[in-house]
């Protein structure tokens, strides 16, 4: 990942205290990244929604909890229909597993990595993306949209077989889920000009995303977790560091811009054409189309 010097470190400013009054939606905020960011904003006084299986925060001031299986397409549709998007300021997508050894099938057919981490946000927000800041008062500053993934890694897909029907390869199903991403950046800032939209990379952090990778309780699982957490920041120190960045006055004029997880703002990856975009969504959309007619 290079530095985009054209915006070089966001400086937060009055980002460490705006938080309060702010209606948020994390998608995924029931663990991992997910939840630091959560509680993270809710301490700072935001009205946070959670989105997600299984709740570990009730009681937590500013937290509530919507209950959803994103493996799932028509789950995905369901909470786009029930998260007030016209009065939120700002979602911020998180979802996200690795993709395991032997490929796994949702029951609507897809391949589960690319369900879960990509083409549930796609659907999402897909549906949210228009309404987002609609009743939100006259003067208010855009809505924000946060996508986390690997963007700038030069991970551009493979066109053709992206529900991994044909052949399996688990790292490959994951770089498309990761392209999927930072292509939803790109196509966002176009298609929601309502809205801001940002990419996120945290790098390695330890967390339970590579659980379905390397199974959850295995000792390649503690092993590996543990390396990342002596060389690596948690999840509370990302949030702490980050959820300054996602409040700070300064993204209003950088829409479109990617950050890592010392806020620096990184150049996407080039292979990016709006060519290959296209095609890739269009790709996308089709297998969320087959979910429709199941």
């Amino acid at each position: 990942m290079k530095v985009d010097k054209s915006i070089g470190t966001i400086n937060p400013g009055q980002g460490l205290t705006v938080a309060k009054g702010q209606q948020i939606a994390v998608i995924g905020g029931t663990g991992g990244l997910g939840r630091a960011i959560s509680q993270e904003l809710a301490r700072r006084g935001a009205e946070v929604t959670v989105v997600g299986q299984t709740f570990r925060d009730a009681g937590t001031p500013g937290i509530r909890f919507l209950k959803a299986d994103l493996n799932l397409m028509s789950e995905a549709r369901r909470v786009a229909a029930e998260l007030p998007a016209e009065s939120l300021h700002m979602v911020i997508f998180t979802t996200g597993i690795f993709a395991a050894p032997q490929r796994q099938q949702t029951a609507e057919g897809l391949e589960r990595d690319m369900a879960v981490s990509y083409l549930s946000r796609l659907v999402i927000l897909r549906a949210i993306g228009p309404r987002l800041g609609k009743a939100l008062p006259a003067g208010s500053a855009k809505p924000r949209v946060f996508i986390m993934g690997f963007p700038g890694t030069n991970n551009i897909g493979v066109l053709g077989d992206l529900n991994a029907e044909k052949a399996y390869k688990s790292m490959e199903v994951h770089m498309n889920t990761v392209a999927g991403n930072e292509m939803l950046v790109i196509d966002g800032v176009k298609r929601y000009p309502n809205a801001l939209v940002f990419g996120l990379t945290p790098g390695l952090i330890k967390s339970n995303i590579r659980s379905n990778l390397f199974g959850e309780k295995s000792f390649l699982m503690g092993l590996m977790e543990g390396i990342i957490g002596l060389t690596s920041p948690s999840v509370d120190d990302y949030a702490k560091k980050m959820v300054p960045v996602f409040l700070s006055p300064q993204l209003d004029a950088h829409t479109g811009a990617k950050f890592n997880r010392k806020g620096q703002a990184i150049l996407s990856s080039p292979g990016l054409t709006d060519e290959h975009i296209k095609a890739f969504l269009r790709e996308s959309e089709e297998l969320v189309m087959r979910t429709e007619k199941a």
